[in-house]
């Protein structure tokens, strides 16, 4: 089994959440470039446990790079970046793999993986691995122009936002439960252009990355699933004077930049990790039977998926540029 992004960069994830270490290795990236050292700090502090609605598991997320950087260069080879896990409480998972989580992938990567896989804390299939992608990403911010701008906010939690969200969130806390909530992407600067057509377009990619950030459940570009509800001559945009468009136009056509900015709307389910009494079959006794998780577990999602999108988008943009001839190699 693989866990890679992109053609151009590729990004492959490694590590269990419980494991002694997560990560990521660049393969593609280019030469010569100076990773922000500082900058990957502040990335990796926006979306790591320990506060606020995070999970309270504590975790430093300090980045190792052990290869792929020479006296502060990049030296074209793959990049390796190793991050510790520190604060595991792998005794909480030991009804593993007889009594499996509802909402969670326990069951099916049981029987994929004959039996084989690291269950703990979701394993390889952990938002814990996320860490890798905003690392490598993180490195990527080098090699895309300053004007082209990627910028992910918490677009609500449950159907709420802003303080109204939040206490809607801690609520669901206090009652050992969970909330959905989004995410808000705003791509803009792109050149008109950039982008493939069909399977390597700007949505096609953007969609297929940001479905694997665990928990995403909907991915929506422009007007969305409103747009089903229009005609044409309400949704069509109009190239004004200068081939300018207007608000909220399309940002993407035909898989290209139109050269108005990207709306994409990412939408989470709640997390399926509750300290709430659920039931779940037993496997060993044969009988279904109540499961309270004793883990430590984001009861919404959006916060720290912020990072996350804007991590995610960030590298497939960087990936169709350097495919686009946009980025030197």
């Amino acid at each position: 089994m693989r866990m890679s992004l992109g053609e151009n960069i590729v990004v492959t994830l490694f590590g269990e959440s419980h494991g002694p270490a997560v990560g990521a290795l660049i393969e593609g990236m280019p030469s010569n470039v100076e990773p922000d050292l500082d900058q990957l700090v502040d990335d990796m502090i926006s979306r790591r446990p320990g506060s606020g609605l995070a999970s309270k598991r504590k975790e430093t997320d300090e980045v190792e790079i052990l290869s792929g950087v020479h006296e502060g260069k990049t030296t074209g080879m793959p990049i390796l970046l190793l991050i510790r896990n520190q604060d595991v409480r792998s005794k909480d998972y030991s009804f593993l793999p007889n009594q499996p989580r509802p909402g969670h992938v326990d069951h099916p990567i049981n029987i994929k993986s004959k039996g084989a896989a690291d269950l703990r804390g979701g394993g390889s299939f952990s938002a814990r691995l996320t860490a890798g992608l905003v690392a490598a990403s993180s490195l990527s911010r080098k090699i895309i122009p300053e004007d082209w701008k990627i910028e992910a906010t918490v677009g609500a939690l449950g159907d709420l936002e802003g303080e109204e969200g939040i206490a809607l969130a801690e609520q669901a806390r206090k009652e050992g439960d969970s909330l959905g909530s989004r995410v808000d992407l705003v791509i803009s600067g792109l050149p008109v252009g950039l982008g493939e057509p069909w399977f390597d377009g700007i949505e096609p990619a953007l969609a297929r990355a940001l479905m694997a950030i665990p928990a995403a459940r909907a991915v929506e570009f422009g007007r969305g699933v409103a747009a089903g509800k229009m005609k044409g001559s309400e949704h069509n945009d109009k190239w004004g004077e200068n081939m300018s468009l207007s608000e909220g136009a399309d940002g993407a056509l035909g898989g290209m930049a139109s050269g108005a900015p990207i709306h994409v709307r990412i939408t989470f389910k709640p997390p399926s990790g509750i300290s709430r009494p659920q039931e779940t079959f037993n496997q060993t006794t044969g009988l279904m039977e109540e499961l309270a998780i004793k883990g430590r577990h984001d009861p919404v999602i959006a916060p720290r998926a912020r990072p996350v999108v804007e991590a995610v988008a960030r590298l497939v943009i960087a990936d169709l540029g350097i495919q686009g001839g946009y980025i030197d190699e």
